[in-house]
């Protein structure tokens, strides 16, 4: 690309990176059906794991969100725990053993008394050091969030999105969980009550500003003086493309590198550290990419994932096949998807340098000494793109290679979130599969 200016020449090779990547998304994520069995995947008895529990339930079902949602029905939820409840049960009599929890949805905290009782249950019968969920800002009351006090959950991750009205309306967010103004005055109400207290907030919404995203970083770090902030790049999918196209216009990601420097150079002027590439903490905290720390986990419930051994596992998208299996003593586990030796080293540098850092010393044990041999040709890449520099054996991300992470991070959960959708569409044929079966 000679005589092509240098910022011409990393906008196309980020346009390049963006196509590359979502083609290796595609193929990672590609499942077959799972053998489906009774059994969990034999754990490693001396490994602790993190535990990912998924509670599908949304009163509100937001038009950019991809995640497995499903309308909040309340004995329906009820019926759901104790089946969640069960598959956990089945997952300590295996064998597994929890260090960790992160609760995800869905908001975990619709039924505040069934998640309090199911963190209790692990607790008693698990070593469990953290305890993480995920709420929104009408549950940061005594009916909500408090009432989850009695399983002492360390770190709360409130979606606010946004605290500009007009975002918040479009988001059609604004009528359920109120105004920027009542959202900001609910978590300073709570600050300090947990460890730690994330704020999970967007960049690069159709209408989001300069100006509107500045007022917003105002607000996260000199009213609320948030403890931990992850600013996440818009996802969509096909699906939501088109929800979105309806109420909040079109996306235009050539603004999104612009947007996310705006955001790096606020935080950082404002003490915060970059704990991920789109997480600040201002002091050490659990983030919500708990798979840049975690190289296994298990995920139970209705549309989590895992990964175990290699080979990552997804669970029912359908509610009702869920519950049945979890009556009936089985996993909801039903695709699953084993990596090669290549591609399960790209994940772990996918994952791990979202940190910020990767020790290469502690990569080559993870892969019998074979992991900078088997990638040198990534690693020599991401060396000429400026996107990393070596001191030692430890990889650090230059300011250029935060943001190509963003964009590598940002296209694997769109990928992900395909995934989703291929689950969504399984419902159907599930649900029949399910009704033979038990007919």
């Amino acid at each position: 690309m000679r005589g092509v200016p240098r910022t011409d020449r990393w906008m196309i090779s980020d346009a390049l990176i963006t196509n590359v990547v979502r083609k290796l998304s595609r193929q990672t994520l590609s499942f077959g059906d799972a053998a489906h069995s009774v059994a969990f995947p034999e754990p490693d008895p001396g490994r602790r794991y993190l535990l990912y529990l998924h509670i599908p339930f949304c009163v509100v079902l937001c038009p950019f969100c991809s995640f497995h949602r499903v309308e909040f029905k309340e004995q329906r939820a009820r019926e759901y725990f104790t089946a969640l409840r069960m598959e956990i049960s089945k997952a300590t009599d295996a064998g597994y053993r929890f260090g960790e929890v992160y609760v995800g949805g869905g908001t975990p905290t619709v039924l505040p008394e069934e998640l309090s009782s199911t963190i209790s249950m692990l607790r008693a019968e698990h070593d469990i050091e953290c305890v993480s969920i995920e709420t929104n800002p009408d549950d940061l009351s005594e009916t909500g969030i408090h009432r989850t006090e009695e399983a002492k959950v360390n770190r709360v991750s409130v979606g606010v999105q946004s605290f500009d009205d007009s975002l918040l309306k479009e988001m059609q967010r604004y009528d359920k969980y109120g105004s920027g103004a009542q959202i900001r005055e609910r978590l300073k109400a709570v600050a300090g009550q947990f460890d730690t207290l994330n704020i999970d907030m967007i960049f690069n919404l159709p209408n989001q500003t300069a100006a509107s995203l500045q007022t917003d970083l105002r607000y996260l770090t000199d009213d609320v003086i948030a403890d931990q902030v992850s600013y996440y790049p818009l996802m969509t999918t096909s699906t939501t493309r088109k929800s979105m196209l309806r109420n909040m216009g079109s996306v235009d990601f050539s603004r999104e590198k612009a947007l996310y420097q705006q955001i790096v150079e606020h935080m950082r002027a404002a003490g915060y550290q970059r704990s991920s590439a789109w997480c600040f903490t201002r002091r050490q905290s659990m983030i919500d990419e708990y798979i840049t720390e975690q190289d296994e986990y298990l995920g139970l419930g209705s549309g989590a994932f895992s990964f175990l051994n290699g080979t990552i596992c997804a669970s029912t998208f359908s509610i009702n096949r869920y519950i049945r299996l979890a009556q009936s003593g089985q996993t909801g586990m039903v695709r699953q998807r084993m990596l090669d030796r290549i591609d399960h080293m790209r994940y772990y540098m996918l994952t791990h340098l979202f940190s910020g850092t990767m020790d290469l010393d502690i990569a080559d044990d993870c892969f019998d000494g074979r992991f900078s041999h088997a990638l040198r040709n990534e690693l020599r890449g991401l060396k000429m793109l400026g996107a990393v520099r070596q001191d030692s054996r430890l990889l650090r991300l230059t300011e250029r290679g935060y943001y190509l992470w963003v964009i590598l991070m940002r296209e694997f959960f769109t990928g992900v979130n395909q995934l989703r959708e291929e689950m969504r569409h399984n419902i159907s044929s599930e649900v029949r599969f399910s009704t033979i079966a038990n007919s």
